[in-house]
C-alpha cells in the first residue's frame, strides 16, 4: 500500500540541523521525480531556540500544507510547545522520537499519535563527525520509500566542498536511520512519482522567483534595508542583478530606499525595492510622490504577522488595507498578490510591466508563506511582459513640454533627464500639464481624473484572477490562502459537487464585471483569508457585489489554512 500525500515535520532546537535534513529531503524528493514544498516554523530569536522544516511530497502538484502531519521526527524537544499548534496530528500519526531526549511532550502525545523510538544521538556518536540529522534524514527517507539515489546525489552536491569525510559520515548517518527504520512497515510509503519524460521542474522559493520576475520584467534597479522575511529577494538579487548590468543598493532604512527607486525609476532604470509590514508603513509618503508624479516603482511586500514589529518569522495577509488604503490623498496605484510560489515570478514581472505601462507605483504583496517556503514546481512558461515606458518624442519643436498632459488614456509621455526640450519641474506638489505646481482646482481635478483613469481603462486581460471550476458555489480568495483553497474545492468536486474557485491576483483596480461574469450563477460565496479583521471580505463588500449567501473563513497567522478546513466550511454550507 502507497499513500498520495506525506507530510513530515522535522523539529528542534537551532543547530540540530532540522532546517538542513528538510532541506536535503525536498531536494532528494525533487530528484526521484516527486512534487513538495518546504515551509519552515522558527522563532523571532537570531540564533537558537525552536525550529521545524515542514515538507509535504507527493507524486503530483502541492498546492498548500497537508491537513495534518504524518510523521514527526524530534531530534530534541526543547521549545517545541512554543509552535506544537502549528503541528497537529492524529492518531494515525507517527512520532519518531529519541528515548534520551525525554518523553513526548504531552501536548504532542495527547493526539494518540503512534511513538517509535529511535536512539539518534547514539547513532550518530558511534560515527566519526556524525550529524543526529543524517540519522534522522536516512529514518524519514525508509519510512515513505524515497530512493537512495536521489539522496546520494544532495548528499554530493551539498557536501562535496567539504571533503570525502564529511560525505561518507553523512552516507554513515543516513545509512544507520534507515537501517532502524527499515522493518517498521508504517503504511507511509509514498506513491511512484508519475513519468513525465522531459518536463523540467524546478526547486525554487517565493522570495527567488520574485527575484527572477524582476528581472525578467526589466528591473535594472534595487535598493531595499534588509528586513524578515523579505531578505531572500535581495540576497538573490545582489549577484543576479550584476550579472544584466543592472546595480543594488542596500540603503540604510526604508525610507532611503524607496527614495532611491524613485530616483533611479525618474532617470529611466525600471526600479524595485522589497520590504514587510514595517518597512512599507515607512515608505508610503514616497509611494504617494510615486503616484503623484508618475513615476514608476515596484514593492514587494513579503507580508508578515503584525502590527508594529508583530511576528516577523510567521505569515498573515494582514497588510492588505494598508497597501490598498495607506496613502494620504486620493492616489490610485496597483495592488497585486501572487497566488502561489510559482506565480510570485509571474505576477511581479506583470507588476514591473504595469508599473512602467502606466507609471505608477506596483505594490506585490507576497507573505512568508510564499516567500520563504520552497516548492517542486512545474517550469513557469515564459511571460511576455517588459518594463516599456511611454517616452517623448519630437521634443525640438516649438511646442512646450506637457510631463502631464491630459491625453485620453491618462498616460502622458515622458521625458528622461539630459532629453532635449524635455525640461519640466519635478516635485511633489500638485501641477498643471506643464508640470508647474499649481493650487487650481481645475488643475486638481484634471490630474486626479488622470491618474484614476489611466488604471481603471487600462485592459489587464485575463491575468487579473485564476478562475477554476463551475458550479452554484465559488470560493473567492487571494495570495497564499489559494493554493489551500484550490485543494479543497477539488476535493469537493471528486465527491461530486461542482464549485469554482476565483483567486484575484489585481487587487486594485478593482474589476466589478470581470468579477460579477466570473461568479454568474454562483448562489453562495465563500471568501477565504489569513487575517483577524477580514480584511480582503471587507475590501470585496466594498468594492463588488457578490452574489447569493457570503460566508467568511477567516483567521490570524501564524496557524496556515489548510485544505481540510476550507473544505469543511464548504460542506457546511451546502
Amino acid at each position: 500500500m502507497t499513500v498520495d500525500s506525506v507530510t513530515i515535520a522535522l523539529v528542534g532546537s537551532g543547530g540540530a540541523g532540522a532546517m538542513t535534513a528538510g532541506q536535503m529531503l525536498l531536494d532528494a524528493a525533487a530528484n526521484v521525480g516527486w512534487y513538495g514544498l518546504m515551509s519552515r516554523s522558527t522563532g523571532p530569536q537570531i540564533r537558537g531556540g525552536e525550529a521545524a522544516a515542514l515538507v509535504r511530497l507527493s507524486p503530483t502538484p502541492v498546492h498548500g500544507p497537508g491537513d495534518r502531519f504524518d510523521i514527526i521526527i524530534a531530534f530534541d524537544w526543547q521549545n517545541v510547545e512554543r509552535f506544537a499548534a502549528e503541528l497537529p496530528l492524529s492518531d494515525k500519526s507517527v512520532i519518531i522520537t529519541d528515548p534520551s531526549q525525554g518523553e513526548v511532550p504531552a501536548v504532542l502525545a495527547a493526539s494518540g499519535a503512534r511513538q517509535m523510538e529511535l536512539p539518534i544521538k547514539e547513532l550518530a556518536g558511534r560515527i566519526p563527525g556524525g550529524r543526529v540529522n543524517m540519522v534522522g534524514l536516512g529514518a524519514v527517507a525508509a519510512v515513505i520509500g524515497l530512493p537512495r539515489a536521489g539522496i546520494d546525489a544532495v548528499i554530493q552536491k551539498a557536501l562535496g566542498k567539504k571533503g570525502e569525510a564529511a560525505i561518507q559520515a553523512s552516507n554513515a548517518g543516513i545509512d544507520a536511520g534507515a537501517k532502524e527504520a527499515a522493518g517498521w512497515n508504517l503504511g507511509l510509503e509514498l506513491a511512484a512519482p508519475s513519468k513525465q519524460d522531459g518536463a523540467v521542474r524546478w526547486n525554487i522559493s517565493g522570495n527567488e522567483a520574485a527575484g527572477l520576475g524582476a528581472l525578467k520584467g526589466g528591473v535594472k534597479f534595487c535598493a531595499a534595508y534588509p528586513i524578515t522575511p523579505a531578505t531572500e529577494i535581495l540576497e538573490w538579487l545582489a549577484p543576479n542583478l550584476a550579472k544584466t548590468g543592472g546595480k543594488l543598493v542596500q540603503a540604510e532604512d526604508e525610507l532611503a530606499s524607496i527614495a532611491m527607486c524613485l530616483g533611479a525609476s525618474f532617470s529611466g532604470v525600471p526600479s524595485i525595492t522589497a520590504t514587510a509590514g514595517p518597512g512599507l508603513s515607512l515608505m508610503t509618503e514616497c509611494i504617494g510622490l510615486g503616484v503623484a508624479s508618475e513615476t514608476p516603482v515596484v514593492i514587494v511586500d513579503v507580508q508578515r504577522g503584525g502590527p508594529s514589529t508583530g511576528i516577523p518569522t510567521k505569515s498573515e495577509q494582514s497588510d492588505l488595507n494598508i497597501a490598498v488604503y495607506g496613502l494620504h490623498g486620493d492616489a490610485p496605484h496597483l495592488v497585486v498578490g501572487p497566488t502561489s510560489i510559482g506565480d510570485c515570478l509571474f505576477t511581479t514581472q506583470w507588476a514591473v510591466h504595469l508599473a512602467e505601462a502606466l507609471q505608477t507605483v506596483a505594490i506585490v504583496l507576497s507573505d512568508q508563506a510564499m516567500g520563504q517556503s520552497r516548492a517542486i514546481v512545474d517550469k513557469p512558461a515564459d511571460a511576455p511582459y517588459k518594463a516599456n515606458r511611454l517616452l517623448a518624442a519630437d521634443l525640438g519643436g516649438e511646442s512646450k513640454y506637457l510631463r502631464y498632459a491630459n491625453t485620453e488614456s491618462g498616460i502622458s509621455p515622458a521625458a528622461i533627464p539630459g532629453m532635449p526640450g524635455g525640461e519640466h519641474t519635478a516635485d511633489g506638489l500638485e501641477h498643471a500639464e506643464n508640470a508647474l505646481p499649481s493650487s487650481q482646482a481645475s488643475d486638481h481635478q484634471k490630474q486626479l481624473d488622470k491618474r484614476l483613469r489611466k488604471l481603471t481603462s487600462y485592459d489587464y486581460g485575463d491575468a487579473w484572477a485564476d478562475i477554476e471550476g463551475e458550479g452554484e458555489i465559488a470560493v473567492v480568495t487571494w495570495g497564499s490562502a489559494t493554493g489551500p483553497s484550490r485543494e479543497a474545492v477539488r476535493r469537493l468536486e471528486a465527491a461530486g459537487t461542482k464549485a469554482r474557485l476565483v483567486a484575484i491576483r489585481l487587487i486594485s483596480p478593482v474589476q466589478p464585471a470581470k468579477l460579477a461574469a466570473a461568479l454568474d450563477g454562483v448562489t453562495k460565496v465563500l471568501v477565504v483569508e489569513q487575517t483577524h479583521g477580514a480584511q480582503f471580505h471587507k475590501f470585496l463588500r466594498g468594492h463588488y457585489d457578490l452574489p447569493g449567501e457570503v460566508s467568511v473563513f477567516s483567521r490570524p497567522g501564524p496557524l496556515p489554512i489548510r485544505a481540510r478546513e476550507v473544505h469543511e466550511t464548504l460542506l457546511s454550507l451546502i
